[in-house]
């Protein structure tokens, strides 16, 4: 058997000019997923998912000669000296043939060929298929090959799946009927080289996953054909299978599942709608006491779609989630939030203890609606502050929690500058510009939402995610709000850093200006701080000490680190250095320690001790060097990162 993972090549034609059918059907035995996979990759994907599926096995299996005695000739061969294959590469020519043949647009005055119309066979009722679902970069690398023409996806297929070069790939496409091949390959050239990619479950049409069909609209349009008195009958049967009760689901998938549970949790009418002053007597403050609010908070078919939504996502259904938080429907019947029309589109948040659901869609149907997930189990009266509502032209709405007096929009970067009041009607606030989208170039502002309640005053920002991040400020494990002045002041020259935790599932960010240290040419002192970010998910930290001196509007990141416990609570200490150049042009390694820090010395690139929590070291440019320190109780720390 021939491996897979590189494609056989066929022989020289004056070797052997034809193929008969056997050799043709063995090699379209052994290297069927391979064959339908460039099928699928080629063909356009306007089909859909569904039907690519479907007809990439459709073409694969007619690419077969007809005729037992068949013969046929074979393409010039792409290479030499390499294990040959001519059944394998004609199969290859008539797929990539019929799948350029499919993108081409029907002619007017011409019969449409076999491979433009939806195939015959093979056809499944009741279920649409499609490959399972891959990564980032997956996604990322479909849409671009989306966006190419037929020709265009076929080379760049030919040059990853393949492994041909671009003399080989060229003969092919012209083996093939490609009119113009030159520029086929220079619109290939605009995608990344991602080849490796090719061979992801995101783009094997053999591996699959399966989801029904709108079953309920195909037995609408039954019952319609049907007699009069059998449709009463085939209705009598329908009426009884769960959802049709409780009316249309829009965009959701339909259900069968007969759980009596799994029922009442997509039950509008069983939905937990907490009254609007419980906040001011119970025990909690978090999302858990927070009342329904919106001028649709009555509307059982918004809330019927949203509830069947969650639960059974449809293909046309953009779902999102942030790392960590589980997928699937609601355990139970869960908690309103909110539901009415923001920004042109109907919004419904949802709550079921560990996770809020944000189902929209568009107020003139339910195309394009979107679920997103939040994961916040656990959340504090700070952090269950306010949960992001709708985004549209770069600004952001919140719904704000119930014991919120005040909102404000201020500019995190401009520490000197007073925040500007936000209009608050029904919980939720005027539009305000999201650092979201400002930040497409130089950071030059990062607006945040400021809150006060009873307790206090206190900052959260917009991370792409449903409920923004809490800022704070002050050593780990005695944090404060970023809201005083000299809490604004530590912050304003490292807001920009919070660009790098967009849509991370972040929680909190600390900022701790732990040392200060005297630049060894007299111009003045330099500051250190460690930044943290603390996840919902209790993982996937991020620890950054950055560096900043005198002057700087913005500071260099000296050490980062990534699943560690330094500069959190279970763990207040961190130690970094930085390569520094003075004015003079010498060159210094520069380190510091918390306050608790008995000693640090670099090894390596450098070599110096110092006594204490500071080190100053001369240093070559490029040097690199390993941090140790001791602390005051004789525990041993290294460098962060």
């Amino acid at each position: 058997m021939q491996s897979q993972d590189v494609a056989p090549r066929p022989a020289p034609a004056s070797d052997d000019p034809v193929v008969d059918v056997e050799r043709a059907e063995a090699a379209l035995v052994e290297h069927y997923p391979r064959l339908v996979r460039l099928a699928y990759l080629v063909l356009p994907p306007s089909l859909g998912r569904n039907r690519r599926v479907v007809t990439a096995h459709s073409l694969t299996q007619r690419a077969l000669p007809r005729g037992r005695a068949a013969a046929t000739p074979v393409i010039p061969a792409q290479s030499t000296g390499r294990e040959s294959d001519p059944g394998y590469a004609l199969l290859r020519l008539r797929v990539l043939r019929t799948a350029l043949e499919a993108d081409r647009p029907l002619k007017r005055l011409a019969w449409p060929k076999r491979s433009q119309l939806p195939p015959l066979l093979p056809q499944i009722w009741g279920l649409r298929l499609f490959p399972r679902s891959g990564g980032a970069d997956e996604l990322a690398l479909d849409q671009r090959l989306s966006a190419l023409s037929g020709p265009a996806r076929a080379a760049y297929v030919l040059r990853g799946l393949e492994k041909l070069d671009d003399g080989d790939v060229c003969e092919v496409l012209d083996a093939a009927g490609v009119d113009y091949v030159d520029e086929a390959l220079e619109e290939a050239d605009t995608v990344p080289a991602q080849y490796a990619l090719l061979d992801s479950p995101e783009f094997d049409p053999c591996s699959l996953q399966a989801r029904p069909t709108d079953l309920m609209r195909r037995r609408q349009h039954m019952k319609a054909a049907l007699a009069a008195g059998a449709a009463l009958l085939v209705s009598g049967a329908l009426l009884g299978l769960p959802g049709e009760g409780w009316g249309p689901e829009g965009p959701a998938a339909p259900s069968y599942a007969q759980n009596p549970a799994a029922e009442a949790a997509l039950d509008p009418a069983q939905l937990t709608r907490v009254p609007a002053l419980a906040w001011q007597s119970s025990a909690r403050t978090d999302f858990s006491v927070w009342p329904p609010r919106g001028d649709l908070a009555r509307d059982s078919a918004l809330l019927r779609r949203a509830l069947a939504v969650w639960a059974r996502p449809g293909e046309t259904v953009q779902v999102s989630a942030t790392p960590g938080t589980p997928a699937g429907g609601p355990p139970g019947a869960p908690q309103l939030l909110y539901a009415g029309t923001v920004d042109n589109a109907r919004v419904v948040i949802l709550y079921d203890g560990l996770r809020i659901a944000r189902y929209a869609e568009p107020t003139d149907g339910t195309a394009g609606a979107a679920l997103d997930f939040s994961r916040v189990d656990g959340a504090s009266r700070a952090e269950a502050s306010a949960v992001v509502l709708s985004r549209a032209d770069g600004n952001v709405r919140y719904l704000l929690a119930p014991w919120v007096r005040k909102a404000a929009e201020r500019d995190l970067l401009k520490s000197r500058t007073g925040a500007m009041d936000l209009s608050v009607t029904d919980g939720v606030t005027t539009p305000m510009a999201s650092p979201v989208t400002q930040q497409t170039g130089s950071c030059t502002s990062w607006n945040t939402l400021q809150l006060t309640d009873s307790t206090g005053t206190r900052l959260l920002t917009d991370l792409s995610e449903l409920v923004p991040a809490r800022l704070t400020t002050g050593r780990p494990g005695a944090v404060k709000e970023a809201a005083g002045a000299a809490a604004l002041r530590t912050w304003a020259p490292y807001s920009c850093w919070l660009g790098a935790l967009r849509s991370a599932g972040v929680r909190t960010v600390n900022a701790w200006a732990y040392a200060r240290q005297a630049l060894p040419d007299g111009t003045g002192s330099a500051e250190w701080l460690c930044t943290r970010a603390e996840t919902w998910r209790g993982g996937g930290e991020r620890v950054l000490a950055q560096f900043r001196t005198p002057g700087a509007t913005h500071a260099a990141v000296a050490a980062k680190g990534q699943n560690v416990a330094a500069c959190g609570a279970r763990d207040p200490h961190v130690l970094a250095g930085v390569l520094w150049k003075a004015q003079t042009g010498d060159w210094y390694l520069l380190a510091a320690g918390a306050r608790d820090t008995d000693s640090i010395r670099a090894t390596g690139g450098v070599d110096g001790t110092s006594r204490g929590s500071l080190l100053t070291v001369r240093a070559e440019q490029g040097a690199r060097a390993e941090l140790k320190g001791t602390l005051d109780s004789g525990r041993s720390i290294s460098g962060l990162g």
